[in-house]
């Protein structure tokens, strides 16, 4: 089992967790947010903490963010040379997950590896989000399709396209269902090198269609099996259940690509504290050639 771990970088520093939170710098801001894995001491004083600029409290409905001063709206940050856009969010969260840097960097290298020799590589990223995977791709000189339910994320992936300066036709958005967009996909014969996934547990797609993931994934996956190009490059499978092992997903992608040969890694993410210590983050599963 593997550990991806995200270090220390100009414009992000995981500062310290515990007693269930976690205390992060994104580029000039020091922010501190609930995370359900730290459940160890703290390693720095009140007095570090109580430096928040901005501090998230779970509320009886609903979580809130407290600013002790005024934060730029859509602020601006860089993660593996791609620019990301910013803002505090009710759900806690802020439109960047950076335990996904080093799969990120796993990403880029292998894309780059085959563009280099002249060959064109497709990739499709469903579940976007707010485009990381999508934009390093593109960065790397694939041709990218971004797929997410969420107008509001694929709203922000653009907006990040555009920070990054890659171009605007480097990736085609697309707001819709993911499974709806495989089916079309099946029917139009298309083909990808590269198929990153990153799943929630439950959602809704574009027209409220509901995703469960202890029912939907496996079947999903079958079907991504029919728009494997015939000389594939990755399939990677990241998670935030925390109900299901990386060996889970491991077994899902032996079911549905163990036959295209290569191999499967899995493990988890983890983001590496100023003391060294290793917050995780999610689970990983990817085949590769």
């Amino acid at each position: 089992m593997e550990i991806l771990v995200t270090k220390k970088s100009k414009d992000y520093e995981l500062l310290d967790s515990g007693e269930g939170q976690k205390l992060e710098r994104y580029g000039g801001y020091v922010l501190s947010r609930p995370d359900t894995q730290a459940i160890w001491q703290k390693k720095l004083g009140n007095s570090e903490w109580e430096k928040a600029d901005a501090i998230f409290s779970h509320g009886a409905k609903s979580g809130k963010w407290n600013a002790k001063g005024k934060i730029k709206e859509n602020w601006l940050v860089n993660l593996n040379d791609v620019v990301f856009s910013l803002e505090l969010l009710p759900s806690k969260h802020l439109g960047i997950f950076p335990e996904q840097s080093s799969q990120w960097s796993w990403i880029e290298d292998k894309i780059k590896s085959r563009v280099s020799s002249g060959q064109k590589v497709k990739v499709l990223n469903l579940f976007g989000y707010t485009g990381g995977a999508s934009l390093v791709s593109a960065k790397a000189g694939a041709e990218v399709v971004h797929i997410d339910a969420s107008k509001f994320a694929v709203d922000l992936a653009q907006k990040n396209l555009k920070s990054s300066n890659l171009g605007e036709k480097s990736v085609r958005f697309i707001v819709d269902d993911v499974r709806k967009f495989v089916e079309r996909e099946i029917k139009r014969g298309s083909k990808y090198d590269v198929v990153l996934m990153d799943p929630p547990v439950y959602g809704k797609g574009a027209k409220k269609e509901v995703w469960k993931i202890e029912e939907d994934l496996s079947p999903f996956l079958s079907k991504i099996s029919k728009i494997i190009s015939p000389d594939p490059l990755a399939i990677v499978l990241n998670g935030y259940a925390s109900v299901y092992s990386a060996q889970t997903y491991k077994n899902l992608l032996e079911n549905s690509f163990g036959s295209l040969g290569g191999k499967i890694s899995f493990g988890e993410m983890s983001i590496e504290e100023s003391s060294g210590r290793l917050l995780p983050c999610g689970i990983f599963a990817r085949w590769s050639k």
